[in-house]
């Protein structure tokens, strides 16, 4: 009897020792390949409407190179759906926020007024901000401004008005001095009297560039706009 748990007890020691010798001798396939397997989260970027990308809105804040200066705030409303891929990203409605950059009121004689102006941001009627880089191509014919290559606004200059006002200034001098004199000298007199008139007036009225709330401005997107909403 003990003979036999002698030998079972041999037996399982036998048994025991052969299943650690196994076990420390076959590598798992994380030693083997000296590699442990690894989950990587790859955070894929927000889409963006790209650069050059148009955006028309119908102003709603009176601009004027005469009330307005630099930091002042302006608001429109966009009139056409942007959208890419299919799918509306700008609805019509949008509110656009944005500040007047530069402001140049030019007398007659120096140039043309002009407003630089700078949007900000987008927000949808559905709540959703984007942050909105852009620049103002074009405004409607109604506003009598153009916009140059830089963006800028700018009114009107010197023009055939001026020159009828100089020219209606010096007439009625030379009208005037005429009647009182009945002579040639009495109107040349006059003349340089009612011209000298004129162009103080000419050199001291300044233009302006006047851009009234429905004016129509197109602007395109400077900067690709990524669709991440913006803080508040």
């Amino acid at each position: 009897m003990t003979r036999r748990i002698v030998t079972f007890s041999a037996a399982m020691l036998l048994t025991v020792a052969a299943v650690a010798q196994q076990e420390t001798s076959v590598p798992t396939k994380q030693q083997a390949t000296g590699k442990a397997h690894m989950t990587v989260n790859v955070a894929q970027s927000a889409p963006a409407l790209p650069m050059g990308t148009a955006v028309k809105m119908k102003l709603e804040t009176m601009l004027s190179t005469v009330t307005n200066k630099a930091g002042d705030a302006f608001a429109g409303r966009v009139t056409e759906d942007v959208s890419m891929n299919g799918n509306v990203v700008i609805p019509v409605g949008s509110s656009i926020q944005g500040k007047v950059v530069r402001v140049s009121s030019e007398r007659r004689y120096k140039g043309v007024p002009s407003l630089e102006l700078r949007p900000e941001q987008v927000t949808t009627p559905n709540g959703d901000k984007y942050l909105l880089n852009a620049v103002v191509v074009d405004t409607d014919k109604a506003s009598e401004t153009k916009v140059n290559d830089e963006g800028k606004i700018k009114g009107k200059g010197i023009d055939g008005r001026d020159k009828l006002e100089m020219a209606v200034g010096t007439g009625a001098g030379a009208g005037v001095g005429a009647l009182m004199t009945h002579s040639a000298t009495g109107a040349l007199v006059g003349g340089v009297i009612g011209g000298s008139s004129a162009v103080v007036y000419w050199l001291t009225k300044h233009k302006s560039a006047t851009l009234a709330p429905g004016t129509e401005i197109v602007m395109e997107l400077s900067r690709p706009m990524t669709l991440n909403s913006a803080s508040d």
